[in-house]
């Protein structure tokens, strides 16, 4: 039965949605009516209002539906959705600005002199305005008004014209800011924390262990990885584009002519392109580069945006003669001088005390008096001007509701589809296709397509990702990130915006295309770039470093960049050090001339712990080929073992299956009452008969060899990671107790810096009061303390502090207290002739030695990754790793 509700739930969303009846309200209207049908028919005809539920009952779904509503609002981890509005206020107030206006009518002047230069023309204004916009029916409108008629003029082939425009306006799903991206981020980062749930139960199935390691773990994604994830997918599809249009125009000339618009490339027009196009691109890099740079959050750079994009009108639909730029030059001297005051103060109004740390503060307060008197400036403007914005607030706020109230029927739609088992279903088909991950991969993308042609992409990213995006996540086989799988929906969402007959582009443009344009001509013009859209699906489906790359580059670089001990560094950190290794033979040979160094000036046990660095180091270097030896060893055995692998794996699965199955039937019978019938009694038997039965055939079926392969196959991962372990441990104690000798010489200054204190405490101890003879004893054993090599000073300073200490009525004992300090004195004393002889001796060995290997065998060591490395780390991890052989 929950099937049949389950059924029942999707037509009613589907009816709903078909008669016309408003998204927002469809979908929760879908779960509520069908969870309420599911409640009564369970009462009327069971007896129980949770009999028809997959689990739990109407109360816990429908309260989990009201949780999943707060949870848009409330949950600190989707705060990226406050930047939606302000992304679609910068996007409305661009196009009522007409700045895409401009922007469209100069660059056809720019490229039209260049075959097909106006198609070109409107595919790089497109790539403009969906960075600055991200709206698809405004943008494919506000080109369709503007271009398409000059492009008809100049006989461009109506096919061609329309399909430019269209494609060019859905740029905006996928070029970032995209809103399409905010909210995949936001599906997403929920949908890892599943997807690492199933992984590690997954991981547990297979191996009995009872922790998954890290390394093995899902990682998740945000609104910035996502945006920094799409930006070269984008510019791939902006080249397709336009690498198309110019080969059409070669191909055909008069479908897609040259223009000469006769217009002189002298200095003004150089200078109206330049005041066109230098303000947009300008606020892009505001916008994109906080981001990228990590100055700012999404949120913030949405802010960012729609401040400058207010700025921006205010001085387009204003003539003001010679004050028309005034707001603007304002901004601009704000942000100069803001910057100027975070380049050279210390800004932490908290922290002020010096009088340049005042000026600072006072700089930056003038830079943002002025940036907020232009904002209001601008403003006062652009709502004196035609009441722009009033209407630019309207829309936003009608734009802004419709997604949310989308975003929270949704969440009540998923709630109603987990009720009856949906999330399962879906789950349990996609394990059971042939072919693993790439079979369901290829199969949920074609749903998503198709569904494009019927739902919008907010309704498909919060309806269909949360359900099948932990599944493709948790596949240890692919071992995708979330950052890809949100491109690769983002573009396919965003080729179903084109496809016939139902592509929401080409409604955008028919509204406004003249009938001269018929729509089959409009069909077949967009054929071509569903085929380029297609094509850049395959090339960024194919090589993931096209959008794993710039977000792993950024997040490597930054001051917040994983530490190089992190586990899911490690197999890319030995790649790196072992092409270091044998690309620099100085590495090698600073090993071999530390080995050869006279410690005889260091104290024995220092000298001991230099000696096992070296060791250390010798042993690290073999260690390293002999787990890339073993690695390549488990490669070759992976091609034999993984089928056998797979089929067991899914014959477990089905076993492990089974027998929950037969658990619940065990149970159901135990319960059953005196007073039921034999007939029930014996067809539950039966059933349970089958299923054990079933269970014993498909355990039949494991491969009798099977125990003995992966025993041996498991020799082979245990040895590679035996010789990973090996490496590690080695390349660590090769730098850090090498770092540890060193820090001891490194002291010497700051260790003879305390004999004067050492030298005074006699008298302290002989004649000041207990407590502050303690006292004082305790400050210089705290100094001594900070000093690397100086315990033995200062534990016989600690034990002369506790004879000073009065116990059970007895006195404080000086005499003991005195002599201790000898101690102290003698042992500082012998200290500082080895501390100086040794530091002449060999500091400068012991440090070429680490500067030698700090990179390379100590670079686990390191606070942070060095620039190298970040960027190897970066280039090493943008591919997906297989881990499945470990499960």
């Amino acid at each position: 039965m929950e099937l049949f509700f389950l059924a029942v739930l999707v037509l009613i969303m589907a009816f709903a949605l078909g008669s016309g009846y408003p998204v927002a309200f469809a979908l929760p209207g879908a779960a509520i009516l069908s969870i309420g049908l599911a409640a009564a028919t369970g009462y009327l005809f069971a007896g129980n209002m949770d009999a028809y539920f997959h689990s739990g009952g109407p109360s816990q779904w429908l309260s989990a539906g009201v949780t999943n509503l707060r949870g848009v609002y409330w949950e600190v981890e989707r705060d990226t959705l406050i930047a939606i509005p302000l992304f679609i206020f910068m996007g409305i107030m661009l196009q009522r600005s007409k700045i895409a206006e401009d922007l469209l009518v100069t660059m056809a002047q720019l490229f039209g002199p260049v075959p097909g230069g106006l198609g070109i023309s409107v595919v790089f204004v497109g790539a403009l305005l969906a960075a600055t916009t991200g709206i698809v029916g405004a943008t494919v409108v506000a080109m369709g008004l503007i271009s398409l008629p000059a492009m008809l003029r100049n006989n461009y082939s109506p096919s061609l014209a329309t399909g430019t425009i269209a494609a060019s306006g859905t740029l905006g799903q996928i070029i970032p800011p995209s809103i399409v991206l905010i909210i995949l981020a936001d599906q997403l980062a929920s949908a890892t924390d599943q997807a690492g749930t199933l992984r590690k139960e997954l991981y547990k199935e297979a191996t009995g262990e009872l922790t998954m390691p890290s390394v093995f773990g899902v990682s998740s994604t945000s609104a910035g990885e996502m945006f920094l994830g799409a930006f070269v997918p984008g510019l791939v599809l902006v080249g397709l584009y336009m690498a198309y249009i110019l080969i059409f125009a070669v191909l055909r000339p008069k479908n897609a002519p040259a223009i000469h618009s006769g217009e002189k490339f002298d200095a003004a027009f150089w200078r109206k392109v330049i005041l066109t196009l230098v303000p947009p691109l300008a606020l892009i890099f505001l916008v994109l580069g906080s981001i990228i740079t990590g100055i700012a959050t999404v949120n913030q750079a949405g802010a960012i945006g729609a401040a400058g994009a207010l700025i921006m009108a205010g001085y387009r639909l204003s003539d003001s003669g010679k004050m028309t730029y005034a707001p603007a030059i304002m901004a601009l001297a704000a942000l100069g001088i803001i910057g100027f005051a975070l380049a050279n103060f210390e800004m932490n109004v908290k922290a002020v005390d010096t009088a340049d740390d005042s000026l600072g503060i006072a700089i930056g307060a003038v830079g943002a008096v002025m940036l907020i008197v232009a904002l209001i400036w601008s403003g006062v403007r652009v709502l004196r001007i035609e009441n722009t914005l009033q209407g630019v607030m309207l829309e936003t706020a009608k734009t802004t509701s419709l997604v949310f109230i989308i975003l929270l029927g949704a969440a009540m739609l998923t709630a109603a589809f987990r009720a009856f088992g949906g999330e399962d279903l879906v789950r349990d088909f996609l394990n059971s296709l042939p072919g693993g991950f790439w079979t369901q991969f290829i199969i949920v993308m074609a749903v998503i397509f198709i569904l494009g042609f019927f739902l919008d992409f907010i309704e498909i990213a919060v309806v269909v990702v949360p359900i099948v995006a932990p599944i493709l996540l948790a596949d240890p086989e692919a071992n995708i990130t979330a950052v890809w799988l949100g491109v690769m929906i983002g573009l396919n969402i965003q080729t179903s915006f084109l496809t016939p007959p139902f592509g929401f582009a080409l409604f955008y443009l028919r509204g406004v295309a003249p009938a001269v344009v018929k729509t089959v001509q409009m069909y077949k013009g967009v054929i071509a770039f569903i085929s380029l859209q297609l094509i850049a699906l395959g090339i960024v489906g194919a090589y993931p470093p096209l959008v794993n790359y710039l977000p792993s580059r950024v997040s490597f670089l930054s001051d917040t960049s994983p530490p190089p001990r992190n586990p899911k560094l490690q197999f890319c950190l030995e790649e790196y050090v072992a092409r270091q290794i044998e690309r620099d033979p100085s590495i090698a040979q600073a090993i071999q001339r530390a080995q050869g160094l006279d410690l005889s000036p260091l104290p024995r046990d220092l000298a001991r712990r230099f000696d096992g660095a070296v060791d250390s180091a010798a042993t690290a270097l073999p260690a390293l080929e002999a787990a890339f030896e073993a690695e390549a060893a488990v490669e070759a055995s992976a091609d034999d073992y993984r089928p056998m692998l797979q089929q067991v794996r899914r014959i477990q699965k089905d076993v492990r299956e089974l027998r929950d199955e037969a658990d619940t039937l065990q149970t159901q019978i135990n319960r059953l009452s005196d007073e039921a019938t034999p007939e029930r009694r014996r067809e539950l038997e039966q059933r349970l008969d089958a299923l054990l039965a079933e269970v014993e055939r498909l355990q039949g079926e494991i491969p009798s060899e099977w125990k003995q392969v992966y025993g041996e196959f498991s020799k082979l991962t245990k040895a590679e990671d035996d010789a990973r372990n090996t490496y590690r441990r080695a390349a660590d104690k090769a730098y850090e107790d090498a770092a540890s000798v060193l820090a001891v010489l490194d002291a010497n200054e700051a260790f003879g810096a305390l004999r004067d204190d050492l030298d005074a405490l006699p008298a302290v101890i002989e004649t000041a009061e207990p407590e502050v003879a303690m006292e004082r004893i305790e400050e210089v054993e705290r100094a001594f303390r900070d000093v690397a090599g100086a315990d033995e000073v200062k534990d016989l300073l600690y034990k002369a502090k506790r004879e000073l200490r009065a116990r059970r009525g007895n006195e404080p004992d000086r005499a003991a207290a005195l002599e201790l300090h000898q101690q102290a004195v003698a042992a500082f004393e012998q200290q500082a002739g080895w501390r100086d002889t040794a530091e002449k001796a060999l500091r400068d060995e012991i440090a070429a030695y680490l500067d030698a290997i700090e990179g390379t065998l100590g670079a686990r060591t390191q606070t942070q990754l060095s620039r190298d490395q970040a960027l190897f780390m970066a280039s090493c991890n943008a591919s997906h790793r297989d881990f499945s052989l470990h499960f």
